[in-house]
């Protein structure tokens, strides 16, 4: 029975794809499919059902509309779905499988109805286990149905870029093995932590900020003006841990308790508090507001690059067991990220604070700094349609080695041509 179901499908399957080919360009179009996603977490697998209306008419023999599935039609199409939907794990215990209220959502320019879907084993613990589903299939011989999972914190999947798909189910393949037991939290860290610097890496607004509170690290404040610092290498490092551990501990903070719900702030007051950040450590790189002031603008405003942070994670959709490892391993991202910036830039940043060269290069990037932030935030207050500095914004984030080998040679050039003794009137 099995091989002559089989060549039936593929009879079927070739008879479709024949008369696809010779119909007219003009009245072909993409046959629809259906989609599965599953978000695997400890408890319960979660995700969405995926029916395209046009096909799902077919398999039900029934005029179908956007308005009728959600209406008089409602209860024949919830239970005939979940009839068709089962779950059983290797032990060989069926799974409760629950629909949430449907709605009708365009996907692909094609009206389907959207189930949220929540699976849930007996002993509440997610393992590897086999889902079976034939929604419309069982009556339409070339529908197609694609299962993905969007989400498992264990495997590392924790975004759209990482969705994996699992399969493709039809008439001939109406089940299939979801591995929701496989990796560990050591996977999920690792990921995690690969989300903090690439957030940290590609983000212009924090990278700038950084910079801002670098630029004025190696010298000291005296009677409202910087001075080149008549100290040891070893002092003006010190000065550059204190600058980044406050900012570290600043945006741990507040990541911690924004990723937690304990405080919530909107994303756009937040972005636009973040441009303002940078416009403050600018002006305090040209003149200083207060001695030592880098190491308070770094904790203070801090603050707010973790609310910005948190929205991140935020999105990921978190189950409460893996938040914690997750807090640990963005924040490591973070930190490593800003390590490699200081380790790139601070060198460089020492050696030009002992020439001549160097009041003009700490006011000049500053003031790149203040346009960047007053364009931000134009752009985040809605006052501006755009920010003109986007491109170059862009480049700059991505060749880091490129920046940070032109400065590099600057002050190598510098070093040796404009060399000043170690106390020397700062603008």
């Amino acid at each position: 029975m099995t091989s002559a179901r089989r060549f039936l499908s593929t009879l079927v399957f070739a008879a479709f794809l024949l008369v696809g080919g010779l119909a007219s360009p003009a009245g072909a179009h993409p046959m629809s499919t259906s989609a599965v996603l599953l978000d695997i977490r400890d408890d319960r697998v979660e995700g969405e059902v995926q029916l395209p209306l046009d096909r799902l008419a077919i398999a039900v023999g029934r005029d179908l509309t956007a308005t009728g599935v959600l209406g008089g039609g409602r209860s024949f199409l919830e239970d005939y779905t979940a009839r068709h939907i089962s779950a059983v794990g290797e032990d060989g215990d069926s799974w409760a499988v629950t629909l949430g209220t449907g709605s009708v959502r365009t996907i692909d320019g094609t009206a389907h109805l959207v189930y949220p879907l929540t699976i849930r084993p007996p002993d509440g613990r997610v393992t590897d286990f086999r889902l079976r589903y034939d929604v419309i299939v069982e009556e339409l011989l070339t529908h197609k149905v694609i299962a993905t999972v969007r989400y498992d914190f264990d495997r590392g999947i924790l975004k759209t870029d990482d969705a994996e798909t699992l399969g493709v189910l039809d008439w001939d393949t109406t089940s299939l093995r979801v591995p929701a037991d496989e990796g560990s939290w050591l996977k999920g860290f690792a990921t995690t932590a690969g989300l903090g610097i690439e957030h940290v890496g590609e983000g212009a607004d924090h990278l700038l900020f950084l910079l801002m509170l670098l630029i004025p690290a190696p010298l000291v404040a005296a009677g409202g003006r910087w001075r080149a610092a008549d100290t040891s290498p070893r002092r003006s490092a010190v000065r550059v841990v204190h600058v980044v551990s406050a900012f570290a501990l600043g945006h741990s903070l507040t990541l911690a308790l924004a990723a937690s719900g304990v405080v919530h702030m909107a994303s756009r007051p937040v972005e636009t508090l973040i441009a303002f950040s940078i416009a403050v450590s600018a002006v305090h790189a040209i003149r200083p507001l207060v001695a030592r002031g880098e190491v308070l603008i770094a904790v203070g405003f801090g603050l707010v690059h973790g609310l910005a942070f948190a929205s991140l994670i935020g999105d990921l959709g978190l189950d409460r067991g893996s938040l914690v490892t997750t807090l640990l391993g963005f924040n490591l991202g973070i930190e490593l990220t800003q390590l490699l910036v200081v380790a790139l830039m601070m060198p460089s940043l020492l050696a030009l604070a002992r020439t001549t060269v160097y009041p003009a290069f700490r006011v000049g990037v500053a003031v790149i700094g203040l346009v960047f932030s007053a364009s931000w935030m134009l752009e985040r207050a809605k006052l501006t349609d755009g920010d003109p500095f986007e491109g170059v914004q862009t480049w700059l984030v991505g060749h880091p080695l490129l920046v940070a080998g032109s400065v590099a040679a600057l002050a190598v050039a510098a070093h040796l041509r404009c060399r000043v003794p170690r106390v020397a009137a700062g603008r």
